[in-house]
């Protein structure tokens, strides 16, 4: 089956689900609203220029799943699917993926968000298969705050999708990749139909010298 690989966030989303979710929590007053601010903004300004240290990043993010209790996160994810979520889907998203599930492609989102922010996300738009940063767990479901495996970021999203790949028998043939990050080249780069989405400078300038699509789904 050829694989039509989406990236999440400012691709079929109409922002970042990451940083969003930090922004829940300073809203909620679950995190000290000050410090948090100011480090999940720093944080998403060095992923946006390419130079985020993704391993310190979910050391970051990781640390509020670990101090609470898996159903108190679950209540909050809900409060953040219907509240910041919801208007960031994108109706011609929903469209992009109708086309490919009717040319009988394995629709995959790849994302660098991590899996329980972005788990309730990929189900809302109907895709079965995610690949994404995951943060370790507890046999009885608890977060530990640490990362579990390769973070699923630059060409690590790579390493996941050959993992992902080998334990399905899929192969890259004919595959399509939609993204709208320089972060995403390493995977562009080695898919057969590269596409760029309301990319960012450095992505948008490398797509027309190379002649890869530029759309919008905005």
């Amino acid at each position: 089956m050829t694989l039509a690989l989406f990236d999440l966030d400012n691709t079929l989303l109409g922002g970042d689900s990451d940083h969003a979710w930090g922004e829940f929590l300073v809203s909620r007053g679950h995190v000290d609203a000050e410090a948090y601010r100011i480090a999940n903004d720093g944080f998403y300004a060095d992923y946006r220029a390419g130079t985020l240290d993704i391993r310190a990043f979910c050391e970051f993010v990781f640390a509020v799943l670990a101090r609470n209790e898996p159903a108190t996160l679950k209540t909050w994810r809900d409060e953040f699917m219907a509240e910041c979520i919801v208007p960031l889907l994108l109706p011609k998203a929903f469209e992009l993926l109708a086309k490919h599930r009717e040319m009988g492609h394995t629709l995959v989102i790849i994302t660098a968000t991590n899996h329980f922010v972005t788990e309730l996300i990929a189900q809302r738009l109907g895709v079965e298969h995610l690949i994404a940063t995951t943060p370790e767990q507890t046999p009885d479901g608890r977060f530990t705050g640490k990362l579990a495996g390769t973070p699923c970021f630059q060409a690590g999203k790579i390493t996941r999708l050959q993992a992902w790949m080998a334990e399905r028998g899929e192969s890259l043939d004919g595959a399509w990749f939609y993204s709208d990050s320089r972060n995403d080249l390493p995977l562009l780069e080695i898919v057969a139909n590269p596409v760029a989405v309301d990319a960012d400078d450095t992505l948008t300038a490398t797509a027309r010298e190379r002649g890869w699509p530029c759309i919008s789904l905005r």
